[in-house]
C-alpha cells in the first residue's frame, strides 16, 4: 500500500491510500483537494458595492511623504524659493528654516505652516508648495506581492482601478491563480480581506470583475499549483 500526502495550498493535508481499489482513493483525495481550494476561494467575500465605484475615493487628498519632491515659492522672494526634497524622517529644510515637519501634511497645510515660520523673518509671507516625483506615505501606496510581474509599492492616485494596477505591475505571471487574489483593505480601523477575479478580469476580459481601489490596499496574488 502506498500513502500519499497532498497539501493544497491553505496547509490542509490530505492522505490519499492506494492500493485496495486502484486509483480510487487517489481520486477522492484529488476531489478533498478541489474543494479545499474551492474553500480557500469562498473564505473571503466580495468588496461591497458601496467600494467599488469611484465614489468610493471621494475625500481623497494627497498627503506629501519621504522621498517626495517639493517645490516651496515665496510670492516676491525668489531667494526663499527652493526646491527640496522630504528626508526619510519626514523633514525638510528650506534655505531659512530648518527641520520643517512635512511628512503626513497636504501640501496646502504644509503651505501655511511654512508662512508661520516665515512670518518671522518676512512681512505677511505668501506661500506655494507644489509635489513632484511623488512617492506618498506607506498608508497611501497600493502594494501588490506575489504572481505579478513586477511586485510592487505604487503610489495612489485618484479614480485608480484593479485594472490600472495590474497594468502598472506588468500583468500576472504564468503561474497567477488569479481568481484567487485576495484585496486587503483597512477601514475604519479594521483589516478586511475580499475575494478578487483576476484570471476573469485579465485573460477572459469581464469588465465586471474590475473595481476601485482605496490608499493602503494590498494586493496579494498567489501562485497556481497546476
Amino acid at each position: 500500500m502506498t500513502v500519499i500526502d497532498l497539501v493544497p495550498q491553505g496547509g490542509v493535508a490530505v492522505r490519499a491510500e492506494r492500493g485496495v481499489i486502484p486509483g480510487l482513493s487517489l481520486l477522492c483525495a484529488s476531489l478533498l483537494l478541489g474543494a479545499s481550494g474551492c474553500a480557500i476561494q469562498e473564505r473571503y467575500p466580495e468588496v461591497p458595492p458601496g467600494e467599488r465605484t469611484l465614489s468610493a475615493q471621494e475625500g481623497y487628498r494627497y498627503e506629501i511623504g519621504p522621498g517626495d519632491t517639493v517645490n516651496i515659492f515665496v510670492w516676491g522672494l525668489e531667494e526663499l524659493s527652493a526646491s527640496v526634497p522630504v528626508r526619510p524622517d519626514g523633514m525638510l529644510t528650506t534655505p531659512l528654516i530648518e527641520d520643517v515637519p512635512a511628512s503626513g501634511k497636504t501640501p496646502s497645510q504644509l503651505a501655511r505652516d511654512l508662512e508661520q515660520r516665515f512670518a518671522t523673518y518676512v512681512r505677511s509671507p505668501l506661500v506655494t508648495v507644489i509635489v513632484n516625483g511623488f512617492v506618498g506615505l506607506p498608508s497611501q501606496q497600493v502594494r501588490v506581492v506575489g504572481e505579478a510581474t513586477t511586485p510592487a509599492a505604487v503610489p495612489f492616485r485618484k479614480h485608480m482601478t484593479l485594472l490600472d494596477l495590474i497594468i502598472q505591475v506588468g500583468g500576472l505571471t504564468d503561474f497567477a491563480a488569479g481568481n484567487r487574489a485576495v484585496l486587503v483593505r483597512y477601514s475604519a480601523g479594521a483589516q478586511r480581506s475580499y475575494s478578487v477575479r483576476l484570471d476573469d478580469l485579465i485573460r477572459k476580459g469581464d469588465i465586471s470583475a474590475n473595481l476601485s481601489l482605496l490608499p493602503g490596499d494590498i494586493l496579494i496574488i498567489p501562485e497556481a499549483w497546476f
